[in-house]
């Protein structure tokens, strides 16, 4: 069953600016990760699911409820972080956490005071005086602490320490256990591939794919590192390979995409000692969606 579902979203600015005909889903329990740089439209397709923005194109639900005419009943039972935080600054973070239950009408002390200890964050204290971190700490605690069944995250541990980060990496990982949906928009590569099942991209306001982790990972470029006996042999190979990364004394690192048999064939000339695959991070991937094999170090 599809809890969020997009289909053909367009919000079009202008310029080439905007989203065009984005289109994906998220199941119930699964982890989405949300991925593109600066402007490619991940918070534009965020605020149309948050009921912020009217589609001018297409169609965005939550539990079959329309994300624009439903959004106040969407919102009592979904935890929202926006990519900038806003809040009443002349209150205290206790204020504001009150404020946000009598605006859902939920009490949930037992919970609150979970995300409380969990990031050890004392609300008692003016937003106004609060560091981008502290304040990113409100943010999460008032996401989670309603426990809602689906959660909307726009860069969720922005400005937070890296252990507030690892953390949030483990609340996710339990909220995943317990069936949460999520949809979690993130520049931490290392977030996206521990919590997420699938990822979508997003380039310039266009879905350039959708797929699992893993998959995404076996189907792309492979790097390996090749250790020939001799730094004379290196430099030889280095020369006859098309896709080399980097010479290093008697290593050679590189690239392998559809032409693996040329790959095996030139090993086959030369005294390889070792051969080894690094692990492609999801980033060297990601960063193949914006410019092709050149990005990847």
């Amino acid at each position: 069953m599809n809890v969020i579902e997009i289909n053909h979203l367009t919000r079009d600015y202008g310029n080439n600016r905007g989203i065009f005909d984005v289109s994906f889903s998220v199941e119930k329990g699964e982890v989405i990760g949300f991925l593109g740089p600066n402007g490619a439209g991940k918070t534009t397709t965020i605020r149309h699911l948050m009921g912020f923005i009217k589609p001018q194109q297409g169609t965005v639900t939550i539990n079959g409820l329309d994300c624009w005419t439903s959004h106040s009943e969407i919102q009592q039972n979904l935890g929202y972080i926006p990519g900038e935080m806003a809040f009443f600054d002349d209150m205290t973070g206790t204020e504001f956490l009150k404020f946000m239950e009598k605006y859902r009408n939920t009490h949930r002390r037992d919970r609150k005071k979970e995300m409380l200890d969990l990031f050890q964050l004392d609300p008692n204290v003016k937003i106004k005086k609060m560091s981008k971190g502290t304040k990113q700490k409100l943010g999460i605690v008032v996401a989670f602490m309603h426990d809602p069944e689906v959660l909307i995250l726009d860069e969720p541990t922005s400005g937070l320490d890296p252990l507030m980060q690892s953390r949030f990496i483990d609340l996710i990982l339990k909220e995943k256990a317990r069936g949460k949906t999520i949809l979690m928009s993130s520049h931490m590569f290392e977030e996206v591939e521990r919590t997420c099942h699938r990822v979508c991209i997003i380039k310039e306001g266009r879905l350039v794919t959708v797929d699992f982790v893993e998959e995404l990972k076996e189907q792309q470029v492979k790097k390996y590192v090749v250790t020939l006996d001799t730094q004379k042999q290196a430099q030889a190979f280095s020369d006859k390979y098309p896709n080399v990364l980097s010479v290093v004394e008697n290593h050679v690192t590189v690239i392998v995409q559809k032409n693996l048999d040329e790959f095996i064939r030139l090993m086959n000339e030369f005294t390889v000692t070792n051969l080894s695959a690094p692990a492609q991070s999801l980033e060297e991937i990601f960063l193949q969606y914006y410019g092709g094999q050149d990005n990847v170090q």
